[in-house]
């Protein structure tokens, strides 16, 4: 009697190894595997520490950073995008460690680098291409980061597949108290038309879906579309 039985123990035992292992940081692998300095990456994990004591970020405390920086916008589905980039073992949290690691190559990486990991954000699903839905799903996260509103599609327009269908994601007619400064709108016509663009300058072999090579090699060598996809870079 009172004794806890083995798998009682086993689990308190790795949950005592998950407690470790998320407070642990070793320090010689992160100067090993990132560009951050022993001072830099000592200064960001007391920041993390700080901000998470838990020892990694969920999806919640990304989305309210993101709120923070844009007040006026609905970071909600930007956000989501993002944190899946960054929680590379899709374990519904980053860790200090796979933070700092893309934090390293969206900051200190070449420009191929950056690409390859900006990637990630718009290939949704994770099945290595990105189809126009998933271009059109990060492309309206983006406009809504930013406030501008997506006024109602009509008729035949009604029936694209990324055209968000929350009711804060479309223009109303009374003007809410979080509205930005200027009222910006788009039409679902011309967002079609800007995500059409995009997709077929990325999708250079013109067979439906975007691959890794394809999107970075684009991305290198064609103006418009780094002037349109920098916009991404400039927000996380």
């Amino acid at each position: 009697m009172g004794e806890l039985s083995p798998d009682v123990l086993a689990a308190v035992a790795q949950r005592l190894e998950d407690i470790s292992r998320q407070t642990y940081i070793d320090l010689d692998d992160l100067i090993r595997t990132t560009k951050f300095s022993k001072q830099e990456i000592r200064t960001m994990y007391r920041g993390f520490k700080q901000e998470c004591p838990g020892g990694a970020v969920n999806e919640d405390t990304f989305k309210e950073i993101y709120e923070k920086f844009f007040p006026y916008g609905n970071a909600t589905c930007y956000a989501h995008h993002v944190f899946k980039a960054f929680d590379v073992n899709s374990t519904g949290a980053i860790s200090f460690r796979d933070l700092l690691v893309s934090l390293s190559t969206l900051l200190h990486g070449t420009q191929y680098e950056k690409l390859y990991w900006t990637f990630r954000v718009y290939d949704l699903n994770g099945d290595g291409v990105i189809t126009k839905e998933e271009l059109g799903n990060v492309v309206v996260g983006i406009y809504e980061l930013m406030g501008v509103n997506l006024l109602p599609p009509t008729g035949s327009l009604i029936n694209i597949d990324y055209i968000p269908r929350r009711r804060d994601s479309l223009l109303n007619e009374e003007k809410s108290w979080f509205s930005p400064p200027v009222n910006l709108t788009i039409s679902v016509r011309d967002l079609r038309d800007h995500v059409e663009s995009i997709f077929n300058r990325l999708d250079t072999n013109r067979d439906g879906v975007v691959t890794r090579e394809e999107f970075i090699q684009s991305c290198l060598q064609d103006e418009v579309i780094a002037r349109s996809l920098q916009n991404f870079q400039l927000k996380l």
